[in-house]
C-alpha cells in the first residue's frame, strides 16, 4: 500500500511502515506542510494493528537536509512550534521506530532522527545541528533530547560549531547505533524492523514506555497484569522449552 501526502510518503510492507521524507529539489528538507502533515500520518499508522514497526527515511541517498529555508520565515514568525510538534509526535509513537539515514542528516532531519528509538546510517552520512549558523535558538525539548542521547558536552561541540561530522564520530559519540556500507543499509534495516515484528509486542512497548521515562507506578502495574493475564510470558517459555518460535498474539487495547 502506498499513499502520499505533499512530500511524505508512507510504504507499509507486512509489519512494518515506512515514512518517505522527499523533496528532491531541497535535499528533502521538510516544508511546514510536511511538518504538520507528519503527525497526521504518524496518527494514522500507530492505530493500524498491522503496523509493528516505523522506518523513517528520505529519498534519493539524501536523509533530510533539515528545514526548507524557503519556509523559514513561516517557521520563525509563530510556527517553529509545528516541527518541535512533529518530532515529539514522533518521540511519543507506541511502536518501535528507526531511521534509515544516508546522505545529509542535518537540522531538522537531525532532529528527527534522534527522536526515533534507533538510528542506523550508512558510511556517506553526515550529521549536523546548524543553529549557530543561522543565528537560530533551538527548541528546548529539541536541545534537551538530544543532550540525553549522546552527553551534554558532545551536544554542545554540535550546537555550538554547527559543523557536520561523518559517520564514524557519530558512532563514537551515540548519535547512532550502527554503521553499514550503503549497500547493505536496506538489508539491515529489514532484518532489524523483522525481529522487532516477530518479538512480543507487549514487551516491546513497555520497555519502550519505561526506557523514554512515560510509565509511572500505576503504568507499570498495568504492564505487569497485561504481562500475567495475556498468557505471552507462558507462550515465550513454553516456546523456549520446546524449542520452537513462538507464537505471540498480544495486541495493544483501545483504550489501555
Amino acid at each position: 500500500m502506498t499513499v502520499t501526502d505533499a512530500e511524505l510518503v508512507v510504504e507499509v510492507t507486512g509489519p512494518v511502515a515506512t515514512v518517505v521524507i522527499r523533496n528532491p529539489d531541497r535535499r528533502n528538507a521538510m516544508t511546514p506542510a510536511m511538518w504538520r502533515q507528519l503527525p497526521v500520518l504518524l496518527d494514522g499508522l500507530e492505530a493500524d494493528p498491522a503496523v509493528r514497526a516505523l522506518v523513517l527515511t528520505g529519498a534519493d541517498g539524501t536523509f533530510c537536509a533539515g528545514a526548507d529555508l524557503g519556509g523559514l520565515e513561516e517557521l520563525l514568525t509563530g510556527d517553529l512550534a509545528i516541527a518541535v510538534a512533529a518530532e515529539e509526535r514522533l518521540a511519543a509513537f507506541a511502536k518501535p521506530t528507526v531511521a534509515a539515514i544516508r546522505g545529509a542528516c542535518v537540522g531538522g532531519g537531525c532532529q528527527l532522527a534522534v527522536a526515533c528509538d534507533l538510528r542506523i546510517a550508512a558510511e556517506d552520512a553526515r550529521f549536523g545541528v546548524p543553529p549557530a549558523r543561522l543565528g537560530l535558538v533551538y527548541p528546548p525539548p529539541t536541545t534537551r533530547r538530544l543532550a540525553r542521547l549522546i552527553g551534554p558536552a558532545a551536544a554542545k561541540h554540535l550546537l555550538f560549531t554547527g559543523d557536520l561530522v561523518d559517520a564514524g564520530r557519530a558512532l563514537r559519540v551515540g548519535l547512532v547505533d550502527e554503521v553499514l556500507p550503503g549497500v547493505e543499509l536496506a538489508a539491515r534495516i529489514d532484518g532489524l524492523t523483522g525481529t522487532i515484528a516477530e518479538r512480543s509486542q507487549l514487551s516491546v512497548a513497555a520497555a519502550k514506555e519505561i526506557v523514554d521515562d512515560r510509565a509511572d507506578d500505576d503504568r507499570i502495574a498495568w504492564w505487569h497484569r497485561q504481562m500475567r493475564d495475556s498468557g505471552e510470558a507462558r507462550e515465550g517459555l513454553a516456546a523456549f522449552h520446546e524449542r520452537r518460535p513462538p507464537r505471540f498474539t498480544w495486541a495493544p487495547p483501545n483504550n489501555p
